[in-house]
């Protein structure tokens, strides 16, 4: 744990700095995005195509910018967590990327939405750790 959040830390630091959206950092790839007080970052080994991570990025953006109703910021993803974790569900499984069409995913995540209904349980069953996705404005350090 306390490497991760040094990694982290890292990560931060080096790609707050810069109007880049691309960094290698640590052997890995790292694609991000900001909009207004939110990080978004895509992290993939050296190895992985940088085009498919940004486009994993640009699908995950698009996708929160519909489901928060064109408020990509902190207060409005706290606020709508359950379905970034359904977006985030919809398009990576265990690394896989499964979708990078943001139409497609918020299709899918509005028919689960509507069929189920969003309730702790169903949130509770889609893992965010699926995807190495860090929100960095909740960490306690920035």
């Amino acid at each position: 744990m306390k490497e991760q959040m040094a990694f982290e830390k890292n990560v931060f630091n080096k790609t707050s700095r810069t109007d880049s959206e691309i960094a290698f950092f640590g052997g890995m790839t790292i694609v991000y995005k900001s909009s207004i007080d939110l990080f978004l970052y895509v992290v993939g080994s050296s190895y992985e195509n940088e085009l498919m991570l940004m486009s994993v990025l640009t699908c995950l953006f698009e996708s929160l910018n519909h489901v928060l109703r064109k408020n990509v910021e902190k207060r409005w993803l706290l606020e709508n967590m359950d379905g970034a974790f359904l977006v985030v569900d919809e398009i990576v499984d265990g690394g896989v990327i499964l979708e990078s069409d943001p139409q497609q995913v918020i299709q899918k995540v509005n028919f689960r939405a509507d069929d189920s209904g969003l309730t702790e349980h169903s949130v509770a069953q889609v893992s965010l750790p699926r995807l190495i996705l860090l929100l960095w404005s909740f960490l306690p350090w920035h």
